[in-house]
């Protein structure tokens, strides 16, 4: 993906390092924030969308411990985070790097959901982004490295600690600079959830559904969020900044994040009752009807058949 010396958001806030302390809530619980699942111990997560924020949740839900497969290994890099440690201007540069990618992803989605809503007689209200590390108190509870990437419906931000991306690569074999961006834009399309309305009704809704329709239900807006991603793609690859293989490194990502692989590696055996995201071969679908059609109308998955 070419993204140097392009436009940057000015959405991006930096919180990382500043340690602030702990919010109350839970980002995945009552306060409705959407987060890509990745594994980790027992904890209250609604399960969502890409990665971290992908399998942890989606794992969580399970009770199942999966630090067995959150082990050692090596880390395949791509140019939006460098994992030099050599030296201290080193350390700042990669972070400089870090957030100037990111800055010109989200600059991306402002620019194609801007054209889209603009489109439409309506008004896009582009979000935050803060990229933190370890920790960080939202609107919508803490914020950790274990709950991964999530969108905040009451703040309306983006939450980003980007070591997610490291184990992206190191654990699920989905690296690559594409395959990154890829998880903001599908962030991003929670946004555009929740700025149209869809994802205040999903979490109304879902309060009065059982644990299996909710799931159900969840696996309807990620869905679509990772449609959305494909809209995003679309336009950028039209805008001549994807480069040879981008669209497959997005591809591999939604497919190595999808709760059947991921419930197949940390336990052996799928549950698809349990399924909050998709399956590999949804999300893979999805992304690649967004980006197929570039049309939100093609990503309307509150019924039918995903």
């Amino acid at each position: 993906m070419e993204w140097r010396g392009r436009r940057q958001s000015g959405n991006v806030e930096d919180a990382r390092g500043t340690g602030p302390s702990p919010a109350p809530g839970d980002p995945f619980g009552r306060r409705g924030g959407i987060n890509i699942p990745i594994g980790g111990a027992r904890g209250g997560g609604i399960g969502m969308a890409v990665v971290i924020v992908i399998v942890v949740v989606v794992l969580q839900f399970m009770g199942v411990d999966v630090s067995s497969i959150l082990g050692g290994g090596q880390t395949t890099q791509s140019p939006g985070h460098d994992q030099s440690q050599s030296t201290s201007n080193q350390t700042s540069s990669r972070n400089d790097d870090a957030k100037a990618f990111i800055a010109t992803v989200l600059a991306d989605t402002e620019d194609v959901w801007s054209g889209v809503f603009a489109a439409s007689g309506a008004k896009y209200v582009e979000p935050k982004l803060t990229l933190f590390s370890k920790s960080y108190p939202s609107a919508c509870g803490q914020a950790s490295s274990a709950t991964g990437p999530f969108y905040c419906p009451t703040d309306q931000k983006i939450y980003l600690d980007m070591e997610f991306f490291d184990q992206m690569a190191r654990q699920f074999g989905a690296a690559g600079d594409f395959a990154d961006a890829y998880v903001v834009a599908h962030e991003v399309g929670h946004h555009v959830q929740n700025l149209t309305g869809i994802l205040p009704r999903f979490n109304r809704a879902r309060q009065s559904m059982s644990e299996t329709e909710a799931n159900e239900a969840s696996v309807r807006i990620e869905l679509q969020a990772d449609c959305y991603a494909g809209i995003w793609a679309k336009f950028t690859d039209q805008k001549g900044y994807m480069q040879q293989g981008d669209l497959e490194e997005a591809l591999n990502a939604a497919h190595q994040i999808g709760d059947d692989n991921l419930q197949k590696q940390a336990q052996g055996y799928v549950v698809p009752d349990s399924f909050t995201h998709g399956t590999s071969a949804q999300r893979a679908k999805w992304f690649r009807r967004g980006f197929d059609t570039g049309k939100p109308a093609a990503c309307d998955t509150a019924s039918g058949a995903i």
